[in-house]
């Protein structure tokens, strides 16, 4: 199965969930324009607390439709958008890519990953058990978080639902994605 966007959104508050768009235009360095993450400093409220000077390296979410068709079986009522995502996949495994691996979408863009989304209690506030729902245990009981990954973005472009994405592995020791 190819890999491709789903749909792509963005807002420029800092809400919940995001607005579709027909497209969204991705700035190197900076982000999704008119997005309320844009910018090269940390822009999520509770990092700004902690640290105004960290880098933004939440400048794009990206989430998996698979994890919606996953939680609509669990009985919550998920869709595009929802939950905050910039750009909605399929056909790709985003939780087991590795730090530092880019996507190259539509004709110009990349969005390098730079780890794991870390589900908040936001998640619980739009709908109660989803945090819960996910978070696991793996075989080894470690955590393992399902809510999408972040990256920045490593050359400009426009992405629109329908396009492609390639994934070009890092060089080098593969590590596993941490969460931000």
């Amino acid at each position: 199965m190819e890999a491709i966007i789903v749909s792509v959104s963005c807002d420029p508050d800092h809400n919940f969930s995001k607005q579709a768009k027909d497209y969204i235009v991705l700035t190197q360095g900076l982000g999704v324009e008119g997005d309320a993450h844009f910018g090269t400093m940390a822009q999520h409220r509770s990092i700004v607390r902690k640290d105004p000077t960290r880098p933004n390296t939440r400048q794009v979410h990206l989430i998996h439709s698979e994890l919606f068709e996953e939680l609509r079986a669990a009985n919550f009522a998920v869709s595009a958008t929802e939950m905050g995502e910039n750009i909605l996949t399929k056909g790709i495994d985003l939780l087991g890519l590795p730090m530092g691996a880019r996507l190259h979408m539509g004709e110009t863009a990349i969005v390098e990953v730079t780890g794991l989304r870390n589900p908040c209690r936001q998640i619980d506030a739009f709908q109660a058990g989803l945090k819960d729902a996910l978070l696991c245990r793996n075989k080894e009981g470690e955590l393992f978080r399902k809510a999408g990954i972040m990256g920045v973005v490593a050359a400009s472009g426009v992405v629109r639902p329908g396009d492609s994405i390639r994934v070009e592995m890092p060089a080098g020791e593969l590590r596993p994605l941490i969460p931000l």
